[in-house]
Parts: C-alpha cells; structure tokens; sequence
C-alpha cells in the first residue's frame, strides 16, 4: 500500500511556506561567507505571511540598518521550529495578527513608523517575549552576526585575547588621556 501524499491545498494549509531575499549589501562581511546573493527559508510549521511578519518584527525590537535580512531569518527559523508545537504556533499566529489589528489592518504593509507604533502595542504581551526571547539567542549567536560585527569567535581555543586582539578595538573612538589612570612602574 503506497502512502498518500498531501494535495497542494492540504499542504499549504499545514502552514509550510518558503520566504526569499537577496543581500542587500554585497560587498559587506556577510556577502563574503555567502555561497550566493539570493537565499532561501523553507518554513516547516509557519506559512510565508507569518515568516515575513515575524522577520520584520525582529527587525523592529533589534534594528541594524546595515544588517542582512538573512541573519534576522534566523530568527524566523527559529521560531518555525518552535512552531512544532501547536501552542506556540498558535501563539506565533496570533501574534501577527494582533499587529495586524493594532495597525489597522496589514501590519507589513504600513510605513516603519506606523510598524513601530502597532509593535510597541504588543511590548509586555506573551507574544512580544516570545520573539524577543528568540531574537536575543537566534539573531546574535550565530556566524552571520558575527561577521556583520566583527566578532572573530571564541579566542580559548587560540590561546585567548591577551595577545590577539586585545586592543585592537576599531569601532568605538580612543577614549582621551585622562580617562585612565597612569600606569605605575615596578621600582617607580
């Protein structure tokens, strides 16, 4: 007896969708690491819509103008999985469309500002900790991020920062003279 497989309509409903972007920075660190300048989400638990909004959103608690949509479908991916479970996937689903309500209809299709307003409409609701939560973990810990921020890794594994890196902060401004007390000598 073969299987039956799934009609379109049935799978669809079952909430798998695909979101697609292209890099939008192609000479930053992230296009350096990138196989291509098109990638791809396979959403397992979540329909498209969902994905989208949810990237968005992500974008909206922890923006940074210069950072790849494809580092915040980590986020995404994340949260799909999760979605697993029909708790949370109806948690994640509700969730859209309460921004969707508090814009007054098609959240993702607002202006950035209009976004902002229905997102800080959502600030202490299960929903808003939920993506929150997964962003802390899912948007910073993970290669892309690092690369987008300079940050070389774990140093333990290459004897540590004393010798590697240790001052070669390049992003914030070299702090006056003053800021730090003088060093005292052995013997002075």
């Amino acid at each position: 007896m073969q299987p039956t497989l799934p009609s379109r309509r049935e799978f669809l409903k079952q909430g798998s969708g695909v979101i697609i972007g292209a890099l939008v920075f192609s000479s930053g660190p992230i296009a350096l690491l990138a196989p291509s300048k098109v990638w791809a989400l396979e959403l397992s638990s979540l329909d498209e819509a969902t994905g989208k909004s949810l990237l968005k959103f992500a974008r909206h608690l922890y923006p940074h103008d210069t950072m790849e949509d494809a580092v915040y479908a980590m986020v995404v991916k994340a949260l799909d999985k999760d979605a697993a479970d029909g708790n949370v996937k109806k948690l994640l689903v509700e969730g859209v469309a309460a921004l969707d309500h508090a814009a007054g209809g098609d959240w993702i299709g607002k202006s950035p500002d209009r976004q902002l307003v229905a997102v800080k409409a959502l600030d202490g609701t299960p929903f808003f900790a939920k993506v929150r939560g997964t962003c802390v973990v899912s948007l910073y810990d993970n290669p892309l991020a690092y690369a987008h921020f300079g940050y070389e890794g774990s140093s333990w594994e290459k004897g540590g920062y004393l010798h590697r890196g240790f001052n070669d902060l390049t992003w914030l401004p070299h702090p006056p003279a003053d800021a730090s007390p003088r060093p005292v000598h052995a013997g002075a």
